[in-house]
């Protein structure tokens, strides 16, 4: 019997805590009409008795509190709502308990959000680790040692797992089943929940709004300047001209108050564009590239797939939905 432990956070979204149970306790019912035993004990562990979530819409009665918990073998994050760094304050508890019990074996995974929980820890210093794209920014801020890969859906190494935004964890939970099962019984599952198992990466959904929580005001005025001038050839030495520095102050200070160097984030700035285009679908793809500022087709195709994972026509295909007679 495999132990799913199955965390009841204070701001936890409801939804990841409900769906995990969901998954295990689905995988028992397809082994048992296979005539085969049922593999997880799924319980519910908090702090507290009782856990009122969505504004008290919802309450929660874990089946046991974190001291209470004599034998687990996997611990599941649920994803948090509202600010990461709050809510993570708000289950710093967890934390001491979590290490523990990864010292001894047990196996933690974070499902989107749930990862700075995780990362609070520190046990994924020096490792690699994914959660919301809309997170990604502020989580390799905060947590500078450990390496923010959001393009990816799943992380796994070395019994510490997480995944990406929102509807990203059931990949994860479906990649836990195939391990403790079979590929057959994850299929079986991933038919069952309609879900794309082999889903691996989430370039395609992720959208770039600028980093913009700093405050320098130069800084933010040069990140305005170049989502006004995209469509152009912008240079470092151009627009730390325009801004009175020389271009070493000015890329230390855009990398400061951005996390992104300025050749990076203009590329995100016209990738940007271009997807917003090629959803449209009004455009040739050259149109989109020259618009774009992009005069090369090799290049723009390149650095197009490496920010979405997609290539142009793919993406697309992919979002550009005819507008019905």
């Amino acid at each position: 019997m495999i132990n799913v432990s199955i965390l009841t956070l204070k701001n936890a979204v409801l939804a990841s805590i409900a769906d995990a149970a969901y998954v295990f306790n689905t995988v028992n019912e397809i082994l048992e009409k296979s005539g085969r035993p049922s593999l997880f004990k799924v319980t519910l562990v908090g702090l507290d008795k009782q856990l009122d979530l969505n504004y008290g819409l919802f309450s929660i009665k874990p089946n046991l509190l974190i001291e209470e918990v004599q034998q687990t073998d996997i611990i599941i994050i649920p994803s948090m709502s509202g600010d990461a760094l709050a809510a993570t304050y708000l289950n710093k508890d967890y934390a001491p308990w979590i290490i523990d019990l990864y010292k001894k074996g047990v196996e933690i995974a974070s499902l989107c959000t749930g990862a700075f929980l995780l990362a609070y820890t520190g046990l994924l210093k020096n490792r690699e680790c994914t959660t919301h794209w809309a997170y990604a920014n502020e989580f390799r801020y905060y947590y500078p040692d450990i390496t923010m890969v959001d393009e990816k859906v799943i992380t796994h190494q070395q019994g510490l797992y997480s995944s990406g935004g929102n509807n990203a964890y059931w990949n994860l939970l479906l990649y836990l089943v195939e391990k403790y099962t079979s590929r057959e019984i994850a299929v079986h599952t991933a038919k069952f929940f309609v879900i794309d198992l082999d889903r691996r990466n989430q370039s395609a959904f992720i959208i770039f709004n600028g980093q913009k929580n700093h405050d320098d005001k130069i800084i933010l005025k040069a990140q305005e300047y170049i989502e006004n001038n995209y469509n152009g050839k912008l240079t470092i030495a151009q627009i730390a001209d325009t801004f009175n520095m020389s271009r070493r102050t000015f890329e230390r200070r855009f990398k400061k108050a951005t996390r992104n160097t300025v050749v990076a984030y203009t590329q995100l700035v016209k990738m940007e564009a271009a997807k917003k285009q090629l959803e449209a679908g009004k455009k040739s793809i050259n149109d989109v590239m020259y618009s774009v500022g992009y005069t090369d087709v090799k290049t723009f195709r390149d650095v197009f797939k490496k920010v979405t994972g997609l290539t142009p026509n793919d993406y697309r295909n992919k979002y550009n939905v005819p507008t019905p007679l």
